[in-house]
């Protein structure tokens, strides 16, 4: 009887900590966003958009609350795009606070011909677990259609973004013009499947060796109109985060994808 206790006891644990490992490193990775993702390549004009979330409340000795909500809005023109989306995630249990971060990033992308576009964006955020008490953007550049075939689209961008952050724990902010390109790929083999894979990179104007890289790619199998399989990885660096903060993080999810 208390083998059977004790097998249920730590198979909880295990599962909790899978759980909460995996919400950490969903809402970690939110530093950079990767707007490509967020974006419905369609013909049609007019609105379209998602909202989702989730909650979730674990006693594993103590109580762990975790939530997530993103809100996605988007119109499409003739030769107008606007993009709105919104995220908001904590993870903490009574005593303490593992995570709390929030982002609202408003992107306009003006179709200048068969091959580029104008993009302007702006976004502000927080993210405690990467000492970001705020950071907001503002920039424009251009981007570019490559190739765009029913198997293979092929999109790179480069833009000028200037941006201001204060650390907690710090007086004062930081103030810097990046870059900000991003060379964006999308595989069809068939029409179940598609592969895409997103790169951004960010260095500062006058400090090279400063910058940021942001990977994300996902695999997707569709088991019918309204359901698929995804399979997603993530990866980021920063060449100088705030104080405590290690450079890189990474995460590999699976999951299922409802569309509406």
């Amino acid at each position: 009887m208390k083998l059977k206790i004790l097998y249920k006891y730590y198979i909880t644990k295990i599962l909790t900590c899978c759980l909460l490992g995996t919400i950490y490193f969903q809402l970690a990775n939110a530093q950079i966003v990767n707007m490509e993702s967020q974006r419905y390549h369609t013909d049609t004009t007019g609105w379209s958009g998602t909202l989702s979330g989730n909650l979730s409340l674990t006693n594993s000795g103590q109580n762990i609350f975790a939530a997530n909500v993103n809100a996605h809005a988007q119109y499409q023109a003739k030769k107008n795009l606007y993009l709105l989306l919104g995220s908001y995630g904590f993870l903490k249990s009574e005593s303490k606070s593992f995570i709390d971060n929030a982002f609202i990033h408003f992107r306009y992308n003006h179709k200048l011909g068969d091959v580029v576009r104008l993009e302007a964006f702006t976004q502000l955020q927080e993210n405690k677990i990467n000492k970001i008490e705020s950071r907001f953007l503002t920039g424009a550049g251009l981007r570019f259609k490559i190739i765009s075939t029913k198997k293979v689209r092929l999109y790179a961008a480069s833009l000028a973004m200037y941006e201001t952050e204060k650390e907690q724990g710090k007086m004062g902010k930081i103030t810097d013009w990046r870059n900000s390109s991003y060379c964006s790929f999308t595989y069809f083999p068939n029409e179940q499947t598609v592969f895409i894979t997103t790169t951004y990179y960010q260095p500062v104007f006058v400090r090279f060796k400063d910058y940021r890289i942001l990977n994300e790619s996902s695999f997707k199998i569709k088991a019918n109109k309204k359901i698929a399989i995804t399979i997603n990885w993530s990866y980021q660096f920063d060449s100088s985060p705030a104080d405590q903060v290690q450079q890189s993080t990474y995460n590999l999810s699976t999951g299922i994808e409802l569309s509406l």
